[in-house]
């Protein structure tokens, strides 16, 4: 004997206990997407079908409106199948003005160890032209 329990499976008494899916609504739905060539498939398949009922057939099976199929061909047709993005286009100044900012930002970090290199290499030549001038007079007393 099966049992159906709500949003739980277990075992009791022997008995296996089914899962109930749950029947509350997703708070927000989200788009689906398709790919290009998944687009490029359904219109292929759909221009194959001869008999009447196929393509109603397949948008059933695929989960489809004709509304779909219509907007694919049109787009294949176009040659923009795939090729839509949403939203605002961005304007080629800002995209420019993004892309120097970042080149500057990875400039002026180069720069900062370079001067950090040559502050170094400076002091390290104090350092060994005092020793050096240090030596040369501990030479000369002797």
């Amino acid at each position: 004997m099966t049992e159906i329990i709500s949003n739980s499976s277990s075992k009791q008494n022997g008995r296996v206990a089914m899962q109930v899916p749950d029947p509350e609504v997703v708070a927000q739905a989200r788009r689906r997407q398709f790919s290009a060539a998944y687009k490029r498939q359904i219109v292929a398949q759909a221009d194959a079908c001869t008999a009447p009922g196929e393509i109603g057939a397949l948008l059933r099976r695929e989960g489809l409106y004709s509304s779909h199929l219509s907007n694919w061909r049109r787009q294949l047709a176009a040659g923009t199948l795939g090729d839509q993005r949403r939203g605002r286009p961005a304007e080629p100044l800002v995209a420019e003005n993004a892309q120097l900012r970042r080149e500057n930002e990875r400039l002026r970090r180069e720069l900062e160890k370079t001067q950090l290199i040559v502050d170094a290499q400076k002091k390290l030549a104090e350092v060994l032209g005092l020793m050096s001038e240090h030596e040369a007079e501990r030479n000369e007393d002797r």
